[in-house]
């Protein structure tokens, strides 16, 4: 059988062709895959047809689609995707007859009994897994984290929004950029910070808070000067950026205590590993908790997103379908 798995976040979709063995084994292997902005598409549907007019010479009848966001119902609700996400929009696209949403980190959490565990540089805690759960947590175009619970036939996982919990400053710096933010008070989700969007908004925060001029346009100005030592409001937004990083994963740790690892996921965060790996993360993540000696036996990765959403869609997909636990191709075959 071959199917659509996607993982569609508010910046990037990726597309692949799976093809799932047809021995009843449950193997399945990458046919094609591709990467496509999302902002150059008028929706959804119309980036799957590109992609099918792209890749798929036989009619292909299923498609499963890890979303940033919630499923609810027939659609996904999301503030950061740039359309609107129905199953029902969706049936448009030639020859798909069953089409199944799930949440983007969810689709991340499955792909853990994948490639993605043993592919990400280690960053602080210990150098080997343990038993227990483990935490996948994503600043992007948003913040998304989901927990996956060892079974003995295939795992549970749990999702969340976590990325929408309150903020909460740690030093005086932190409290006047949330200031900044929220001058008349009220609610400012923690994804306002962590985040591509938030690093650039902490950055024009502490511009202003210093009397400057912000200079830089987008998150990846900021992080490339950043790692230049070329400004210092850069080199700031980055330091702060890391530290509440470090105290929100710290906070979620404490609600699960994953000792089988948290995975921080996504290509921004790679992009600024060294700074990342020099930061008060760690110290943040364990500072001031009476869970400090058990926060310190939690090992914590840095992982490229990559196709691992994709796969872990199509994991998710074929045991909805009682397929047996598949076994993942790394390969890619373009």
């Amino acid at each position: 059988m071959q199917f659509l798995a996607g993982d569609i976040g508010g910046t990037n979709g990726h597309v692949a062709l799976m093809r799932a063995a047809d021995d009843g084994t449950g193997v399945f292997e990458t046919l094609a895959y591709r990467v496509f902005p999302c902002a150059a598409f008028p929706s959804l549907a119309a980036l799957l047809h590109a992609f099918i007019e792209a890749e798929v010479r036989t009619p292909v009848a299923h498609c499963v689609l890890a979303c940033a966001g919630q499923v609810m119902g027939d659609e996904v609700v999301n503030d950061n995707l740039p359309w609107p996400v129905r199953i029902d929009d969706l049936r448009a696209t030639p020859g798909l007859v069953e089409i199944a949403l799930l949440n983007d980190f969810e689709a991340l959490a499955y792909a853990i009994d994948g490639p993605l565990a043993a592919s990400g540089r280690h960053l602080c805690g210990p150098s080997d897994r343990g038993p227990g759960p483990s935490l996948v947590v994503g600043p992007g175009t948003g913040l998304g984290a989901a927990l996956h619970v060892p079974g003995v036939t295939r795992p549970t996982v749990l999702t969340t929004e976590a990325g929408q919990m309150d903020f909460a400053p740690h030093s005086l710096r932190e409290r006047d950029v949330l200031a900044w933010i929220a001058p008349e008070g009220g609610y400012v989700p923690v994804e306002a910070i962590v985040s591509g969007p938030g690093l650039l908004t902490i950055y024009q925060a502490l511009c202003e808070l210093d009397g400057e001029t912000p200079v830089l346009a987008t998150p990846k100005d900021v992080t490339t000067t950043a790692s230049a030592q070329a400004n210092p409001q850069a080199v700031e937004a980055v330091e702060l950026f890391c530290a509440v990083l470090g105290s929100f994963t710290g906070s979620l740790a404490m609600t699960c205590v994953p000792t089988g690892g948290i995975f921080l996921a996504g290509g921004f965060l790679s992009s600024l590993f060294d700074l990342l790996k020099r930061s008060a993360f760690e110290e943040r993540f364990l500072h001031g908790r009476s869970a400090r000696p058990l926060l310190a036996q939690v090992p914590v990765w840095v992982t490229e997103h990559g196709c691992h959403g994709v796969q872990g869609a199509a994991r998710w997909f074929l045991g909805r379908r009682e397929v047996p636990e598949a076994t993942l191709s790394e390969g890619l075959v373009a």
